[in-house]
């Protein structure tokens, strides 16, 4: 793999290219209660082999960021990292400075959100999946704000549809909703468009930049799909055995690597 000049190594935890690049986002970021990550020196091993080599990366409030590289170079641990489905051996996360540790874990999966590359709903009507998260936290959904998100998800009138029923672009939406029930400050995306057809992937892609625009939300997603990150991400890092080997505009990082 050639040099890039958007490497970024763990000593270089704030890449200057994104403020060049972004000055509006920026200036409007100011503005927002967005949430901004960081990890640090961010590692995991398990079974004897290294998934994750001391990986330092800072994620601006509102900011996308594609991960991509080979398979197996520890982009799912990474994002599984981020709202500890898995912990790390060492380094750490923050979110706006605070280490995600002194977070409740069910606060901290609240807070950021994600979205895994298969919908795993629940079996029964629509409505009631994208209410479990609050319900597990003693809150309700109204029938109007149920409603709602299905409609901002493109699925108006499916609150009383059985999940069995549902295509895999409808069923992946209904996850998302599931989701935004939570109204996460950041949002986490595993390979979200991989088990979908082409017309599908393009309808939640569409879908998800909407959605992250009008609530600016943080956003890390894992793809393998290097021309789905050049149309949703600023910015993208490549993992390569586990270690960040360059990180930068994405149009940049994905010509040189």
């Amino acid at each position: 793999m050639p040099a890039t000049t958007a490497i970024a190594l763990p000593d270089s935890l704030h890449d200057r290219s994104r403020d060049s690049a972004y000055p509006a986002r920026a200036a409007h970021h100011a503005a927002t209660a967005s949430l901004a990550l960081e990890t640090r020196h961010l590692s995991r091993a398990a079974a004897g082999k290294v998934l994750l080599d001391s990986v330092s990366v800072s994620i601006e409030p509102g900011e996308i960021l594609a991960v991509v590289g080979p398979s197996g170079a520890g982009k799912s641990t990474f994002l599984r990292l981020l709202n500890r489905l898995d912990e790390p051996t060492s380094g750490s996360v923050l979110l706006n400075g605070e280490d995600y540790r002194a977070i409740p874990p069910r606060v901290l999966r609240t807070r950021v959100g994600m979205v895994m590359q298969m919908p795993y709903l629940f079996p029964g009507a629509v409505a009631a999946n994208v209410a479990f998260g609050p319900a597990q936290r003693g809150e309700s959904l109204d029938a109007e704000h149920i409603a709602g998100l299905l409609e901002r998800v493109g699925l108006p009138g499916y609150q009383d549809r059985d999940v069995r029923n549902l295509s895999g672009g409808e069923a992946q939406r209904v996850s998302i909703a599931r989701t935004l029930a939570n109204a996460p400050d950041a949002l986490l995306l595993d390979e979200p468009t991989s088990a979908l057809d082409e017309a599908s992937m393009h309808g939640i892609e569409e879908l998800l930049l909407g959605i992250v625009q009008e609530r600016q939300m943080t956003t890390v997603i894992v793809t393998h799909n290097r021309a789905q990150a050049a149309r949703i991400a600023g910015r993208t890092m490549v993992l390569q055995a586990g270690r960040l080997i360059a990180i930068g505009p994405t149009n940049e990082v994905l010509h040189d690597c």
